[in-house]
């Protein structure tokens, strides 16, 4: 079954720009390497802050996907403009892939399913088949709530403009280096550290909770990813805001959303409810 559904996904068509795209920065961490100095590190690590948790796990995951909490649209923009840096598609088609994998999560369905093996759920399959390319009745299913938003549009619209600007002023502030750092290798970083998401969180950690996945809690992948990494805990209660449910289990961006509501940008917030947690457990071990 393994080889029959990664078989017929490689036979896919080749999804050339999203190859020539990694592959191109995969290629300039080379030249990355010769312009290394700790104020570039310190770039990068600043960057991979703004752009991987601020922008990615708490705009494009907890707020866009699973509207864990509300913000003020102007944060809301702001969030999601830093998640378009992080090269990962237009929100969007981000948030309708990630839909997706909840809710069909190790099946043919799945887009990024670990059954196929590492290798697929970690970055093939973001080169073959439809990728987050999906027709347009797929988006229509999935985010609707976003192709209405006409600010969430134009960001889609001119989505590669934040990373170039960002570029431009990287160079102004420290020349090719801290592009280089600031952009190169702070993608690539934030693209493995997401992947791992989908990789590893699905096949190395602890269980806590019997889902009908393949979900884990991942403490390595919770460090690189400001708290994405507990996994299996997402997977129990996809909408809690928390993934990180017990004190030994930092989660960066779930401190930050309660930041946000202290200062009155947060609110109704979702937390992880045990009794309906154990509750649609138990229905999908029935129904399974």
């Amino acid at each position: 079954m393994q080889e029959t559904i990664q078989s017929s996904r490689v036979a896919q068509r080749i999804n050339w720009r999203d190859l020539g795209i990694i592959l191109s920065f995969h290629i300039l961490l080379i030249p990355a390497i010769f312009y290394f100095s700790w104020v570039n590190l310190a770039i990068m690590l600043v960057g991979n802050w703004i752009v991987g948790s601020l922008g990615v796990g708490l705009g494009y995951h907890r707020l866009l996907t699973h509207k864990s909490f509300t913000a003020p649209k102007w944060l809301e923009y702001v969030l999601t403009i830093f998640g378009t840096m992080a090269l990962q598609n237009e929100p969007y088609k981000w948030v309708a892939t990630h839909r997706i994998h909840h809710q069909h999560t190790e099946t043919d369905k799945d887009p990024h399913s670990t059954r196929p093996g590492f290798w697929w759920a970690h970055m093939f399959w973001i080169f073959s088949g439809t990728a987050q390319d999906h027709a347009d009745a797929t988006f229509e299913k999935y985010v609707p709530d976003l192709l209405k938003d006409k600010g969430q549009v134009l960001i889609a619209r001119f989505f590669y403009l934040p990373i170039i600007v960002s570029a431009i002023l990287l160079f102004l502030i420290g020349g090719w280096g801290a592009v280089l750092w600031g952009v190169v290798v702070r993608v690539v970083f934030g693209w493995h550290s997401t992947w791992f998401v989908n990789s590893l969180s699905h096949l190395f950690g602890k269980r806590r909770f019997a889902t009908a996945d393949d979900s884990t809690n991942n403490w390595f992948v919770a460090l690189l990813t400001f708290g994405e990494g507990w996994h299996n805990n997402h997977h129990a209660q996809p909408a809690s805001a928390r993934h990180g449910l017990k004190w030994y289990e930092f989660d960066l961006n779930w401190i930050t959303i309660k930041l946000f509501e202290k200062i009155g940008w947060a609110e109704r917030i979702r937390l992880y409810d045990a009794k309906k947690t154990h509750s649609a457990l138990k229905q999908a071990a029935e129904s399974a």
